[in-house]
């Protein structure tokens, strides 16, 4: 009997420890699941549902592209035209900035060669002036003569009372003689200076000839070194090779009168190009404002417009394959900013719509679950998830029809997920 009893006390006292263990780790597992909780809840951002207008945007990708732009193309009339030296493709040039260097071996020995026959044409005038100027003082000097002999000759006719009948008729033989032979004189004095006069303008136009290929020679010269026209960004042009395909000039290529060799787009007249779907382009209208985010400027979007919109759809070689067909879209910029260089991506939000007194929650704070949209609302200290029913989205904020009040918090992470 007393080991009964004593049996018994042993294992009630034994069972009030075990309960007693029990109810201080079921009380320490309370505490600490409390304190997670609220440490969870305490880290987890959240956002106020608000009421105000919800601004509907339509995203679009584009790329930047220059209104005007120079083409720069081989020089003509310049011979050989052997790349020496090229810019680098998408360096940024300034107005002046050499380009294009052609190899200028050949057309400076032209040039060299040209001058030499300008000088040559030079003597060559100086040389029939000089013998042209003999001529003439010969020439003069004859029909001087020529005068005094047939003024002699009349002179010795006049005296023909006096003379014999034979006399006399010798001295008129002679006074004809004499001035056959003063036309004869005057005749070649005449001709003589016609000829050097020729012979001089022959030789002077020859000259012009050599001059003005002189002139054609440096213009040939100088266009081996291709300048850029204005400020901007180069984008060299692509030309067939046999091994390679179409890939973009290099020094040591060669390239042909006319041929494109760069690209200078103007960067002080840029848009947008954009293509878009066809249920896209019914929410697009012309002046629409816009707000533009380029790639390469992350620090600040730009204010822009819608310029034009294609009233046709056309093929999109650029969209993959099968080749769709959209519409093209062209987008004005408002502002500027000197880091933009056509080429590069931007996306585009146009404001197509504008709801008013609306409910609205940041989007990320609407989450899928279970096939339907739902918010973590903040209730006390722990998340109830809400069911919401969404109207509208756009890439920040989100349009509710129901489901929320404004002036509740939403948690902007999932706090079902595993931290």
């Amino acid at each position: 009997m007393i080991r009964a009893r004593i049996s018994g006390i042993l294992a009630w006292k034994l069972w009030q420890k075990a309960a007693a263990g029990a109810g201080v780790m079921f009380l320490s597992g309370l505490g600490f699941g409390a304190f997670r909780l609220v440490s969870s809840t305490a880290t987890i951002p959240t956002a106020e549902v608000q009421r105000k207008d919800f601004v509907d945007t339509l995203e679009i990708k584009g790329e930047i592209k220059a209104l005007r732009s120079k083409i720069i193309t081989g020089p003509y009339n310049a011979g050989d035209l052997q790349i020496v030296s090229l810019v680098a493709n998408s360096a940024k040039v300034k107005k002046g900035d050499v380009l294009v260097q052609f190899d200028a071996t050949s057309m400076r020995q032209k040039l060299a060669q040209d001058k030499s026959t300008v000088k040559s044409a030079e003597a060559e005038i100086q040389q029939s002036q000089a013998a042209a100027r003999l001529k003439e003082e010969q020439d003069v000097t004859d029909v001087m003569n020529a005068k005094f002999d047939a003024e002699k000759a009349r002179m010795d006719a006049s005296k023909q009372e006096i003379l014999s009948a034979i006399d006399g008729e010798q001295a008129k033989l002679k006074v004809v003689d004499s001035e056959e032979t003063l036309k004869a004189a005057e005749a070649k004095l005449k001709a003589d200076r016609s000829s050097a006069a020729a012979d001089l303008a022959s030789k002077k136009e020859k000259l012009k000839q050599t001059e003005f290929q002189v002139q054609l020679d440096e213009r040939g010269l100088e266009s081996l070194t291709l300048r850029a026209p204005l400020d901007g960004v180069v984008a060299l042009q692509n030309h067939w090779q046999p091994q390679g395909g179409p890939t973009p000039f290099k020094p040591g290529d060669r390239a042909w009168p006319g041929m494109a060799i760069a690209e200078l787009p103007d960067p002080s007249a840029l848009q947008i190009s954009a293509r878009v779907e066809e249920a896209e382009r019914g929410q697009l209208k012309v002046g629409q404002t816009t707000e533009v985010h380029v790639d390469a400027v992350p620090d600040r979007s730009l204010a822009g417009r819608v310029e034009a919109i294609s009233p046709t759809a056309s093929l999109d070689f650029n969209g993959g394959w099968p080749i769709p067909r959209n519409f093209s879209v062209d987008v004005a910029f408002s502002e500027s900013d000197p880091r933009l260089t056509p080429g590069m991506g931007a996306t585009v939000r146009v404001a197509v719509a504008k709801i008013p007194d609306g409910i609205v929650v940041p989007a990320g704070a609407v989450f899928r679950k279970g096939g339907r949209a739902v918010t973590y609302v903040l209730r006390g200290s722990k998340f109830e998830e809400t069911p919401v029913e969404v109207s509208r989205r756009n890439t920040e904020q989100v349009l509710l029809a129901r489901g929320l009040q404004p002036g509740e918090r939403v948690a902007l992470k999932d706090p079902t997920l595993p931290r």
